[in-house]
């Protein structure tokens, strides 16, 4: 990882055990492409979503909470084994906590990231708030730490990354691709 992470971040990181994310703006760069026939497509990073299984190997339950609905996410979610995927929910705070709540977890054991106004509520309920590098500045206000990465860039890497080294699973992981 880049730039040091300052202690309090990581005292967070320590808690979480359900990393939430958005999609447009964060798994995604926010653009929307649109096939000739109408079919919506969307690009993921392949490194986000090696640390997202990774995590979950690890234990660490991951969820998507989308305004949109899209069958892309649907499949890129199957492939990435997330079974928590909820799209068409606007209010994001009320389904983090409705995850939260059956998981049996407190929202401080929760993770949210996010880049635009719709994410906030969220993000300021959740233990730890990820704002992705081109996020809103609203947004970015709101959150406990900053990616470097842009979203859809790499930057929901970044944060499993932050989780992975914040539960001491960094060198783990490494070795285990030795």
């Amino acid at each position: 990882m880049g730039a040091a992470i300052p202690d309090t971040v990581l005292a967070r990181a320590r808690q979480v055990r359900l990393l939430v994310l958005d999609v447009d703006g964060t798994l995604t760069d926010g653009r929307l492409w649109y096939a000739e026939d109408g079919r919506e497509l969307k690009v993921f990073h392949v490194r986000d979503g090696l640390g997202l299984k990774l995590l979950q190997h690890h234990g660490i339950a991951v969820a998507i909470i989308t305004a949109r609905v899209s069958h892309a996410l649907a499949l890129r979610a199957r492939e990435l084994g997330i079974v928590h995927l909820y799209q068409g929910r606007e209010d994001k705070r009320a389904c983090l906590s409705e995850i939260a709540s059956a998981l049996s977890l407190p929202l401080s054991a929760c993770a949210m990231v996010g880049d635009d106004l719709p994410d906030i509520a969220a993000m300021r309920s959740a233990g730890l708030a990820v704002a992705v590098a081109n996020a809103h500045p609203w947004a970015a206000a709101a959150a406990h730490w900053h990616t470097q990465r842009r979203g859809g860039a790499g930057a929901v890497r970044e944060v499993c990354d932050l989780l992975l080294l914040a539960h001491d699973l960094s060198a783990v992981e490494q070795a285990r691709w030795q």
